[in-house]
């Protein structure tokens, strides 16, 4: 699981963005945000103008053991059936996914069923779902690994095949709790701060989720340095597939654009695993789960939009991606002052 990222920092070619920015047809600066985005990308990509043409959203999709403490809204055989309805193409992130021309691939890395490969689902399962971690570990050490080397071959293959841009979201029932409390785990934040409503608890379950997560952590004894440890005891198989895939796509120099809670819980442990994979990562939004904000400070992220979303699935990474690419458009496209006979700023 050895991986060598390069740093992305490199001033000389953040200095020559910036002025290939400078010299378009606006005021310095004046698209904000915008500019910032594509200084990131180059700097990612280790190329003044980098190619953004293929763009890929991963779902990582898992069953969770700790889905048998009643912390979610719905049963555990929505994983399964969401499965298929995103191989159906009728999720949500389908819809966004084929509004901005962004390819899917649908992964199976621990759900308790089986697909018919006509499905199209991608089979790096783990195991058929998690254990129940607040009685046992959720996966062994072995199975977490193995998780996220296969989130790594993942992010290998999108490089090989020209990808330009990836995306991390993910389906699971109970896969907040999992995701709350390996952010408990890894900041020793209180988890009553980072449990939230996930797919529309009630207050009572909120409670009983807060405090499922306490009992889970009193068990493990875990140390906020151990990463690879706290995705064992607490975390899930797609999490882990999800850091694998950011780590694997920072080695390859590719970008990911992380969705909501779960998937920077996911950056967290890449990040805790290698700290050089941060400028990789673009952070699409501020989720309505109550910890996303405190998890996001965490990892020092700004993220792009706040839309109060809270479904998952790569929907926030969607959207951001595509404003990614407006950003990269805008730099391609964009005439010069020279090139369009504009005189420039007074000196």
């Amino acid at each position: 699981m050895k991986l060598e990222i390069e740093p992305a920092a490199n001033p000389a070619l953040e200095q020559q963005v910036r002025r290939q920015l400078d010299n378009l047809t606006k005021p310095p600066g004046s698209l904000g945000r915008l500019e910032e985005l594509v200084v990131q990308y180059a700097l990612a990509r280790g190329n003044a103008r980098p190619p953004l043409g293929r763009k890929r959203i991963y779902v990582f999709c898992a069953d969770h053991g700790v889905a048998a403490e009643g912390v979610s809204a719905y049963p555990a055989a929505v994983t399964a059936q969401m499965v298929r309805n995103f191989a159906g193409g009728g999720a949500a992130i389908n819809v966004l996914c084929r509004q901005f021309g962004i390819e899917t691939r649908i992964v199976d890395m621990g759900v308790n069923a089986v697909f018919e490969p006509e499905l199209g689902v991608v089979n790096c399962k783990t195991g058929c779902g998690t254990g129940n971690f607040t009685r046992a570990a959720a996966m062994s050490a072995a199975q977490a690994r193995q998780a996220i080397e296969a989130g790594i071959a993942l992010a290998r293959e999108a490089a090989a095949e020209s990808c330009d841009l990836l995306g991390a979201g993910e389906m699971g029932i109970g896969n907040t709790t999992a995701a709350a409390a390996l952010a408990a785990a890894l900041t020793g934040r209180d988890p009553g701060e980072m449990a939230g409503l996930g797919t529309g608890i009630t207050a009572a379950q909120l409670e009983r989720k807060a405090e499922v997560i306490r009992r889970a952590l009193a068990l493990h004894r875990l140390e906020t340095s151990r990463p690879l440890e706290a995705l064992a005891a607490v975390g899930g198989f797609e999490i882990a597939g999800m850091a694998g895939l950011m780590l694997g796509a920072a080695a390859a120099r590719l970008p990911v654009v992380v969705d909501g809670f779960i998937s920077s819980a996911a950056a967290l442990v890449a990040a805790r695993l290698n700290e050089r994979v941060l400028p990789y990562l673009f952070f699409s939004h501020c989720s309505a789960e109550r910890g996303h904000r405190a998890l996001l400070g965490e990892l020092g992220a700004q993220p792009l939009l706040s839309l109060d979303l809270r479904l998952g699935e790569g929907t926030g990474a969607a959207l951001a991606m595509a404003m990614i690419e407006a950003a990269a458009r805008l730099s391609e496209q964009m005439a010069t002052f020279d090139s369009a006979g504009v005189a420039g700023p007074v000196r």
